[in-house]
């Protein structure tokens, strides 16, 4: 059974805060690049990765459960094993959408977050999503 997903689109256009969840302070990585973008795109971007300290100049928080305010938008960067307690955290912090990278599949935590109001999006990037936005409306 595959669990109904938000249209990715729709969510980046409604999307004002979002937390990446599995920062990385190394350029190389993908978390760390997409965190960058969106910091340039204009949203509020908060970071979580326990630890860590500071990424991109910017604070890095212990726990989804530590930030100062609900997001729009949960980006995960962890193994699909590991999405559970994420979607768990990003429930209690009353966030609106858990958002897991290409690749990354989990139906049991994506049909957890749908069953607590959630949109999901699964297997999907942000950043492409964001230029895929930018593309349709021209700029």
């Amino acid at each position: 059974m595959t669990t109904s997903q938000a249209d990715p689109i729709e969510t980046m256009v409604r999307a004002r805060t979002i937390v990446v969840v599995g920062a990385s302070s190394n350029p190389r990585r993908a978390s760390n690049d997409v965190a960058k973008y969106l910091v340039e795109a204009g949203y509020t971007v908060y970071l979580v990765n326990p630890t860590e300290t500071e990424i991109l100049g910017r604070p890095v928080y212990a726990s989804l459960r530590d930030l100062p305010e609900p997001v729009d938008i949960v980006d995960i960067f962890r193994r699909a094993e590991d999405v559970p307690p994420v979607v768990e955290d990003a429930i209690a912090a009353g966030a609106k959408c858990v958002w897991m990278q290409l690749a990354i599949v989990n139906e049991a935590a994506a049909a957890r977050a749908a069953e607590a109001g959630l949109a999901v999006v699964m297997d999907r990037c942000t950043k492409i999503e964001h230029q895929r936005w930018l593309a349709v409306r021209g700029r």
